[in-house]
């Protein structure tokens, strides 16, 4: 099969009007609309409504390209039109003549055109149907079928990246058009549908075998466009007169195997195996897998030679080699859930991963490269992709491939209720399927799971979930999908839900067992502490919201517009009650913020001490504990929100502080204080504990032998006492210091750093430190914070302890190796990584008020 060269001269136009717009594809038709000047920017303040009132109309798509029979398809017995991904309602006919019509934006559709072609000009025309119109209508039959209040009602009646309809953190924007490339492609003979490669090791993993399954579909001239005759696929057998060479490249360029029988199992001895960012290298073999014609070929008149001379089809693949699995044994706690690489049980470090856009064609392989370089910059060992979005590009996991990120997969099912007809259950498994064969290969790709919170919400009767939902619920994500991949993707670990304990509504969000999301801090109003309660064996949702950058907030906003809760910034703001839980929040820890770009400052702090004070003690309760997933990395428009980086890029508080707390080898504290107790300032008077206890945790495959060192310290940074005490912490462990009681600090006037070093003289590899009452009522000296610019160094000094230290920049685009950081006096010297040091400011907790 090979690419015919074919660059259509696009138009759009909406349906009934004469006028039409250059068009890009990939595109949207917000993305050309914007372009020829149609609509204003959508995201700028509540331009979003005249946006969504645009998709209420239909769309006309045309394009025009020059074919040469004689040229592209001489040799040919078929020529395929295909498209990658069509958003999402669709009709499409080619020089007048219908070919089909499309209803799924996660499917490839293709066409059988040759019959079809013309010699010189040919058009295609694609017409797109409202989805809002179509989801309006779909509700209107059958309103039982609901999801959550935030997206519009009747969206899960299309398969349509839900998110689009509006989430609690994203916009109602859904656009359409095509957004994925469209192809026309020449087949001889037969073609690859699928390619899937397996991975046996003997038991120390020195040996590794690779096996190839290959599926193809045998062109049978004159077949129609029908589903049964555009997917009639056999494996490869000699019989059929068609055979598979395999060649397999190592990572240093060397060929292992050139044009192997792809039906022998290939051994590579000492592979160099793939690991996750932290534990090792990521190296990737290359194997490209060629379909030829062999000497049993029904064609009398072709030679062997001939038949070997060039491949009828080919696929390339990079894989990494690797043994990933999770376990779900049974422990005295339960049962626990942790990921496993090359026999390696390690604790998963990362966020949730939603589209980066509401305009798709604004995303690209360099904007997620540089977000995904991102986490890994804060020590992030995985990603989990959500399941109200898109199936992220190729490119996506390729990065995660290079960079050592593991992939908790959704399958694109999200907090709604769905009805398994005929067509609905025939659409999807088509959908599945193309998914699993396009990602299966990769080597980041840790788990598939089945939805996003319906088990457990199903197993509530949320949105009217009666038995007839639930009995479809089971018959989708616990026997249709696993079977499909024990047909598709055997070698890959299959959860039917996040969360989950393993199914059958079995206590879905269980402490215990399985995987959790916990939102009682936050939704539930619960303070930070509330974290400690529990010991949950894989945590992969939590999180806590703030505002963005000031200079992403003037991005949506006039002047006027900057108070949180002017009608702009509510528009920006998704969750209905989030500008007031902030709010709530912080009138429980820092003093009243004098300005909005204060507030915005105390805000990323609040939401970075949220989530800090959870990984810190679930990380501290390692073996048990084995995963912290935070909600959520990214935005899709510039909102307030859950997020650690925001739409532009910029780093809040939260990513600093996530690379801190997923730093390899961290020192920690539990302390009592007035959090963990009472912040009730006219309470009854009790005497308050105060005590800390330290801990070091390990998540390297090495021991770590150093010295913890702690002072109790007045405000002006002035250490009262100091301590230290040797300790050995064991590879993949924590590891707990005594507990020390400390009744003579003061509640307001003092306060307990400490740091862990691994040679003593040399610069902590962590550190930190804990207050005994919240920020607002300690007793902060002013810090009298300067800054000095050297090159590509800032240094930053301070007269007195100055608590969450930012360091910004005119554009507030900086990226430093360290921010938001604690200053016990003295100074401290950071890198600049990216941005511009022009006009630096500073300022910490003091400046709150």
């Amino acid at each position: 099969m090979e690419n015919i060269m074919f660059n259509p001269d696009w138009k759009v136009r909406i349906a009934g009007e004469e006028n039409e717009y250059p068009a890009t594809v990939p595109g949207s038709v917000y993305n050309d609309f914007l372009a020829a000047g149609r609509i204003e920017d959508p995201y700028w303040r509540d331009n979003e409504d005249a946006a969504l009132k645009l998709m209420g109309k239909d769309f006309v798509y045309t394009g025009k390209f020059s074919f040469d029979g004689e040229k592209d398809a001489a040799d040919a017995d078929e020529i395929l039109l295909r498209f990658n991904g069509l958003d999402t309602l669709a009709d499409i006919s080619l020089n007048g003549q219908n070919l089909g019509s499309a209803d799924n934006m996660h499917r490839i559709w293709e066409y059988r055109v040759k019959e079809l072609l013309k010699q010189g000009e040919n058009e295609i025309k694609i017409i797109f149907h409202s989805p809002t119109k179509f989801i309006a209508e779909e509700f209107e039959k059958d309103p039982a079928i609901l999801g959550t209040e935030d997206a519009m009602r009747g969206f899960p009646k299309i398969r349509k990246g839900h998110y689009m309809f509006g989430w609690d953190w994203g916009p109602r924007l859904p656009d359409a058009g095509i957004w994925k490339d469209v192809e026309l492609l020449k087949i001889r003979k037969a073609r690859f549908a699928s390619t899937y490669i397996h991975q046996d090791f003997n038991e120390d993993m020195s040996k590794v075998s690779l096996s190839v399954k290959s599926g193809i579909i045998i062109e049978n001239k004159g077949a129609s466009n029908n589903e049964a005759d555009k997917y009639r696929e056999m494996t490869v057998t000699e019989d059929l007169g068609f055979i598979v060479k395999v060649t397999v490249i190592a990572p240093d360029g060397s060929v292992l195997f050139d044009r192997a029988d792809g039906s022998e199992r290939l051994t590579i001895d000492n592979p160099k195996l793939w690991w996750p960012n932290g534990f090792g290298e990521h190296p990737l073999y290359t194997v490209k897998i060629e379909l030829f014609e062999n000497e049993f070929s029904t064609d009398a008149n072709t030679t062997a030679a001939e038949s070997f001379s060039k491949s009828i089809d080919v696929m390339e693949k990079r894989i990494g080699l690797r043994k990933l699995e999770i376990s779900t044994e049974k422990d005295r706690y339960g049962a626990e859930f942790a990921q496993v690489i090359n026999g390696v049980k390690f604790f998963a470090m990362g966020a949730d991963y939603i589209p980066e856009d509401n305009i798709l064609p604004r995303c690209n392989p360099e904007r997620t490269r540089k977000l995904l370089s991102d986490c890994v910059a804060a020590n992030f060992n995985s990603i989990r992709v959500w399941g109200g979005g898109l199936y992220p590009a190729d490119y996506f996991f390729d990065i995660c491939d290079e960079l050592g990120l593991v992939v908790w997969q959704d399958f694109m099912f999200a907090c709604a209720n769905y009805r398994l007809t005929r067509h609905f259950e025939e659409n999807i498994l088509t959908e599945l399927k193309e998914q699993i064969r396009r990602l299966s290969h990769h080597a980041s790709l840790g788990l598939w799971c089945g939805n996003n919170e319906m088990e457990m919400f199903v197993d509530q009767g949320t949105w009217g979930a009666k038995n007839e939902i639930k009995s479809d619920y089971v018959k989708m994500y616990e026997y249709l999908f696993p079977r499909l991949l024990e047909e598709e993707d055997p070698d890959r670990f299959y959860w039917p839900a996040s969360p989950s304990t393993g199914g059958g509504f079995d206590y879905p969000n269980d402490p215990d067992r399985g995987d959790v999301h916990y939102w009682e801090v936050w939704h539930g109003n619960k303070p930070f502490t509330e974290y400690r309660q529990f010991y949950f064996r894989y945590l992969s949702e939590f999180g806590f919201q703030s505002f963005p950058s000031m200079r992403t907030i003037e991005k949506f906003t006039e002047p006027e517009d900057r108070n949180v809760f002017s009608y702009i910034m509510e528009k920006h703001q998704r969750n209905a009650a989030a500008n007031g839980k902030i709010m709530n929040y912080m009138e429980q820890t820092f003093l009243y913020p004098n300005s909005l770009d204060t507030l915005v400052y105390a805000s990323q702090l609040l939401q970075a001490e949220a989530i800090r004070y959870g990984v810190e003690h679930f990380r501290r309760n390692r073996g048990r504990c084995m995963g912290t997933v935070y909600w959520q990395l990214n935005d899709c428009w510039p909102v307030a929100s859950w997020s650690s980086i925001d739409y532009y890029g910029r780093w809040k508080a939260l990513h600093y502080y996530a690379k801190r707390f997923f730093a390899p080898v961290m020192v920690s504290c539990e302390e009592e204080g007035l959090l963990t107790q009472s912040l009730n300032v006219n309470a009854e008077p009790f005497d308050v504990k105060k005590s800390i206890r330290l801990n070091v945790t390990n998540e390297t495959m090495s021991e770590k032998t150093g010295v913890v060192f702690w002072q109790l310290r007045d405000a002006t940074g002035k250490a009262l006492e100091a301590h230290e005490e040797e300790i050995k912490v064991g590879a993949l462990s924590a590891e707990w210091l005594e507990k020390i009681d400390l009744p003579q600090a003061g509640l307001y006037e003092n306060y307990v750093s400490f740091e862990f070093r691994m040679t003593p003289g040399e610069e902590p590899i962590s550190s930190g430190t804990v207050l005994f009452c919240a920020p607002k009522h300690f007793r902060f000296k002013d810090p009298g914070l300067k800054v000095t610019v050297n090159g590509d160094e800032i240094t930053v000094s301070a007269a007195a302890f100055a608590k969450s230290v930012e360091i910004r920049n005119e554009d507030d685009d900086l990226i430093l190796s360290d921010n938001f950081f604690d200053l016990n006096a003295g100074s401290k010297t950071v890198k600049i990584l990216s941005g511009n040091a022009l006009n630096i400011k500073v300022r910490s907790v003091f400046d709150i008020r």
